[in-house]
């Protein structure tokens, strides 16, 4: 789940990162309150939206005055961001950032991800900020610091200093830039972060460290033990299916092909995905409907696919460890009755209760076609098309 740049540095600012003071305003009354809260000489206007390249789109606005800033919010209030992270839909920004304008001396960058290849939390930093930390691994790999972060968050003594001396502080910034990276790895672990990073971290003229901008998104999985994190989920920041199928406890992406998927498991939709484009087809979605769904869910997995008028074709792929064929049988019969499918379906049923769910499918009389495993479901499902 991601969060937006004010949410993510209040997270930050409660484990000691020192962020410059900010308001947030979703009207030009609140954007009014909020500078006289303020009341900085200069000021810089945000979009919050849950995307990348703000600045690039306009949606970062430098104001030297009152007037400057409420016109600034006027403008980027209701604005629509559509680049190649929100995709052709596009974000709406229902909130802007206002924050005292920092004179920097210095940009650094630093974060924490997992590493898959090394299998654990990492912090990351580099003495070069305010570019994509990407480039910088790919160009000067050199620049960049990658120290393991403990599974308790406790970042050590000679990491903290290791850090210091990579980012080249000395005397009262090696104690800030120590304190910052004992914070950051801490925030990581108990958010139960995917991804947190603050870019640029910038120095002040008189050698203050402050995080000016920041991102943080949380690993759904974890979202039962945090609560208070989960309710800053924001639904306007996604695509209308993809916040139906929340509600219903489906993972749902959405793409540019046009045959449906459903299918239970993320590994396994993945290679269904994968096994459609070698084909020569294009996947219209991806839809996990997990392991232990009820006909009622299939059901409205069903419908959230036939909402995108690019589908052409269904392919059902289950393969059943937890979740008994016969029941997907159930709902996808339901489905087809209820909502008057009349597009092509294939289905591809293995594992549990796989005859019982077969001879549900064939005791139907639905117009509803049989694969006799992943290859074939996604051969026909092209062939169709074509």
């Amino acid at each position: 789940m991601n969060t937006h740049e004010y949410q993510a540095k209040e997270i930050l600012a409660k484990y000691g990162v020192v962020i410059p003071k900010f308001c947030v305003a979703s009207s030009l009354e609140e954007a009014e309150k909020a500078l006289s809260e303020l009341n900085a000489k200069d000021v810089v206007v945000k979009i919050q939206v849950h995307a990348g390249g703000r600045g690039k789109a306009g949606g970062v606005k430098l104001c030297r005055s009152k007037e400057e800033t409420l016109e600034a919010c006027k403008q980027l209030i209701g604005m629509h961001l559509v680049n190649n992270q929100t995709g052709p839909e596009g974000v709406v920004a229902h909130k802007v950032l206002l924050t005292e304008a920092v004179d920097i001396k210095k940009e650094y960058y630093i974060g924490a991800i997992i590493d898959r290849e090394m299998a654990r939390p990492i912090l990351i930093a580099s003495p070069e900020g305010g570019m994509e930390i990407e480039e910088i691994a790919e160009k000067s790999p050199e620049k960049i610091l990658k120290l393991p972060i403990p599974l308790n968050g406790e970042l050590k003594r000679y990491q903290q200093i290791h850090l210091a001396n990579f980012m080249g502080w000395k005397g009262d910034m090696a104690k800030q830039g120590m304190a910052l990276g004992k914070a950051l790895a801490k925030a990581f672990m108990a958010t139960d972060a995917s991804l947190l990073e603050i870019n640029p971290l910038v120095e002040t003229p008189d050698q203050k460290l402050l995080a000016v901008d920041a991102k943080l998104s949380i690993d759904d999985d974890a979202l039962f033990r945090q609560q208070e994190i989960a309710k800053m989920y924001d639904a306007s920041q996604v695509s209308k299916n993809e916040s139906e199928a929340k509600k219903h406890g489906l993972a749902y992406i959405s793409l540019q092909g046009n045959i449906g998927c459903m299918v239970n498991g993320a590994g396994l939709a993945m290679a269904t995905m994968d096994t459609i484009n070698h084909f020569g087809g294009k996947p219209a979605n991806f839809l996990d409907v997990g392991g232990s769904a009820s006909k009622e869910v299939v059901c409205e997995g069903f419908k959230i696919i036939l909402t995108d008028p690019s589908v052409q074709a269904i392919l059902v792929n289950i393969f059943g460890g937890i979740m008994d064929c016969a029941i997907i049988a159930e709902g996808v019969i339901a489905a087809v009755n209820e909502l008057s499918v009349k597009v092509p379906l294939i289905v591809r049923l293995e594992g549990t209760n796989v005859e019982k769910g077969k001879q549900i499918l064939k005791e139907s009389q639905l117009d509803i076609i049989a694969a006799d495993g992943l290859a074939d479901g996604a051969k026909k499902a092209v062939e169709l098309l074509h």
